[in-house]
């Protein structure tokens, strides 16, 4: 499958995909060429069907036959699904064969888990189903890229730098920016310096401090090229395949809107990362994190574009694509992470006291999933 393809019917996706299992390692083995899940018989290929019934296992675990039949294509499937497949050892072949993914087999496995606390190792256990997901659905080496045009409004000169870097570090995706300066002149010395040292193609739309942000944002979407429109926050955090997993997620939903699920937060006062995971991914839902809202450029200007109001305005906006019938799909949140200051900064509004009251997880510094390949 490749991004942007049309998923046939039945076809294993992460949808669905359970953060939490309830039960342990489950095998998987093979009788004649067909797939044993767990104990069951199963038919090739792997279908979304089959799959159901593993999502409460930690994982499943390769016991190789002695024959090679059926075994890439259901380790395959397994992948798209994001199972998380592991293996001990894996035979010579299957290296030969597959060997980014035989080194994925062998780099995880389920480690132990205290059911009174939120488990890290469910952690580490979504970011191998993730790397799995990507091998299985990414689109292969050659392919044109898509072209994303991401949609930025900063009145922060000292934040633009660091944003404009994470945007250029994107893989596997062609990216123009489409810069909304609110109330600061692309004259100001901190602006300048950020976009000379942005390597990337990058139009400037700049708006008075009393322009609404909502309209700041559409005035420089309304100049956008690319296929798709990506919005993107300057204040937050994003991994070098942000894009791409969207785009990937977009592929296997065919849903009108991606974005992640709001997961983790960098409480910036307080040096503290939190993470919650009261809000499910991978799952069809009206809402996703505000600076992660992904979809085709000709689907936004069906929806009207972003709303000319000072505040509220991801949330307003999916509001009326819901309403317009868009079908929107939250995927997994771990190469996204929040910064929240004092709580009048933000359009949000919520005091840092509420994400530690609803955190699962807690730790001093700026603690990020691995899947954020943070320096």
């Amino acid at each position: 499958m490749v991004e942007g393809s049309a998923v046939a019917e039945g076809d294993p996706t992460p949808l669905g995909f359970t953060r939490t299992p309830t039960g342990g390692p489950g095998e998987l083995a093979f009788r004649d060429g067909r797939p044993v899940f767990d104990g069951e018989p199963a038919d090739l290929p792997v279908t979304a069907a089959a799959v159901v019934g593993l999502r409460p296992l930690d994982g499943l675990r390769v016991r190789w036959p002695e024959g090679r039949a059926g075994v890439r294509e259901t380790i395959s499937g397994l992948a798209a699904a994001g199972v998380p497949v592991y293996a001990d050892e894996v035979p010579a072949w299957y290296k030969e064969a597959e060997p980014e993914l035989a080194a994925l087999l062998s780099a995880w496995a389920p480690g132990p888990r205290d059911p009174s606390v939120r488990s890290v190792s469910d952690l580490r256990r979504e970011e191998h189903s993730l790397r799995l997901r990507r091998h299985a659905l990414r689109a292969p080496v050659g392919r044109t890229a898509p072209k994303v045009s991401v949609v930025m409004s900063s009145k922060r000169p000292e934040l633009l730098g660091t944003a404009l870097a994470q945007i250029a570090r994107q893989r596997h995706v062609e990216v123009e920016v489409l810069l909304g300066l609110h109330g600061v002149p692309a004259s100001h010395p901190g602006v300048r310096g950020a976009l000379e040292s942005f390597p990337l193609p990058v139009t400037v739309v700049e708006a008075d401090v009393a322009t609404p942000f909502g309209e700041v944002l559409n005035r420089a979407a309304a100049r956008a090229g690319g296929d798709e429109i990506a919005k993107w926050d300057d204040d937050d955090w994003y991994s070098p395949e942000h894009l791409s997993d969207l785009l990937m997620a977009r592929a296997y939903s065919q849903a009108d809107i991606v974005g992640t699920t709001a997961e983790f937060f960098y409480l910036e006062p307080l040096e503290v990362t939190v993470r919650r995971t009261d809000y499910t991914s991978e799952v069809w839902s009206d809402h996703v994190a505000g600076g992660t809202i992904f979809l085709a450029r000709a689907r936004f200007q069906e929806i009207g574009g972003f709303e000319g109001v000072a505040r509220g305005v991801d949330a307003q906006f999916l509001k009326t694509a819901h309403a317009a019938g868009a079908r929107i799909y939250r995927t997994q949140g771990l190469g996204y992470v929040l910064r929240r200051s004092l709580a009048a900064g933000h359009t949000w509004q919520l005091p840092l006291a509420h994400f530690l009251r609803v955190s699962a997880n807690q730790w001093r510094g700026f603690r990020p999933s691995h899947i954020l390949e943070a320096s």
